[in-house]
């Protein structure tokens, strides 16, 4: 397992600053170009706020394989008069989803039309932001301003922006030669994100739930990842110099990934989505908190990844995970939760999926940690860790 971390899974710290910085470079200069198109956007338009931030494994320390695919939040601005309230959503539709209704300040009069007409739809009588529309508009100002940008950049890089239907933008980066020491080709997801406050922020689902039904354009994500990076850094200062909490997440995200190679349509789809980071990371966080974080020295490395295998297997048998921060009162103080996150009802990450399809799961789980030395040696050859194109 050490083994297969070091030559498999660990990025190097080196490369990844590199990346990293150059991306924050790109990102910058395109979110600076954005606001500025739109630096007179009149009452009745979007805009973008002016920063970005970032998020995903490869900001939290647990990233694997290669530097070379990031996430970045695009917070954006609702015009002035209008303010986001965002409620569960009832009725179908994934679980933990929200919608989100607007209030004017001064009560929905005439001027309000041309934006509800042009980034809302209509549910029970009342106008509330839709998330493909606001997705749509966000990818074809970005459009607009790439032009800028990329005559900016010319010397330091080539960059060009692919959309996906119902998916963000992807802006791709590739470094000049003569620029950067580490020439990585990068695909940069940029999510446009309504901010609620307390670094909270809705987000756009995706176009399928889980098992290939259409989302409502009116449904929306919550986004914490500010609050996970909070956690992970107490969850750092906590726990010892030489904790392996992370490296544990890392390993069992790449035993995920191999054990795919051997499985086959459909269940080969569901095991990525029910054994997803977040599942995964969701299920670390939970398990390190049940016991003395003096466990997780480096030393005890296959007894704590054994035990969150265990924990995982037990959830998909119960066919109960909770998200930890969507109405969980256990958090530590030390870790500052918005009142809107404490008092949000709580949601089940596997509830979407069937009991004999998590029944499934759970049992190759098992067997994936029984046979990890087999399955390491089988499909770790160039042939399987060649990189999946970016749609």
């Amino acid at each position: 397992l050490e083994r297969f971390h070091a030559r498999q899974l660990r990025v190097s710290p080196h490369v990844l600053g590199h990346s990293k910085a150059h991306v924050g470079r790109v990102v910058a200069e395109l979110v600076r170009a954005a606001k500025a198109q739109g630096l007179q956007p009149g009452p009745l338009a979007l805009s973008l706020r002016g920063d970005f931030v970032r998020i995903g494994s490869a900001y939290e320390q647990h990233k694997v394989r290669s530097p070379d695919c990031f996430d970045i939040l695009v917070p954006l601005r609702l015009p002035p008069h209008l303010e986001p309230q965002p409620r569960c959503a009832d009725g179908p539709g994934p679980c933990g989803a929200f919608v989100c209704g607007l209030r004017a300040r001064d009560g929905w009069t005439r001027r309000c039309r041309p934006f509800a007409e042009g980034f809302c739809v209509e549910l029970q009588g009342r106008s509330h932001l839709s998330s493909g529309l606001v997705l749509r508009w966000f990818q074809g100002h970005l459009q607009r301003c790439l032009g800028a940008v990329r005559y900016r950049l010319q010397e330091r890089c080539r960059v060009s922006l692919s959309a996906c239907p119902g998916h963000p933008p992807t802006l791709h980066i590739l470094p000049c030669s003569d620029y950067v020491c580490c020439h990585i080709s990068m695909a940069v997801r940029l999510i446009p994100a309504i901010p609620l406050g307390d670094a909270l922020y809705l987000t756009a689902l995706p176009p399928e739930g889980p098992h290939g039904s259409l989302v409502p354009e009116a449904l929306w994500g919550l986004n914490a990842s500010r609050q996970e990076q909070r956690l992970l850094g107490w969850l750092k200062e906590q726990a010892p110099a030489s904790s392996c909490h992370l490296k544990c997440l890392q390993i069992l995200k790449g035993l995920r990934d191999l054990r795919r190679h051997g499985l086959e349509e459909p269940f080969c789809s569901q095991w990525g989505r029910v054994l997803s980071s977040y599942v995964l990371k969701t299920a670390l966080f939970s398990l390190l908190l049940q016991g003395p974080l003096e466990a997780w020295d480096e030393r005890f490395l296959v007894e704590r990844l054994e035990d969150l295998v265990l924990y995982l297997r037990d959830c998909l048998r119960k066919q109960v995970l909770m998200d930890f921060f969507l109405g969980n009162t256990s958090i530590p103080e030390a870790v500052a939760l918005p009142r809107f996150l404490k008092e949000a009802a709580p949601v089940n990450l596997l509830s979407a999926f069937d009991g004999p399809t998590l029944d499934l799961v759970a049992f190759q789980l098992i067997s994936t940690w029984i046979q990890a030395p087999h399955i390491i040696r089988m499909y770790s050859s160039p042939r399987y860790l060649r990189p999946v194109p970016t749609p």
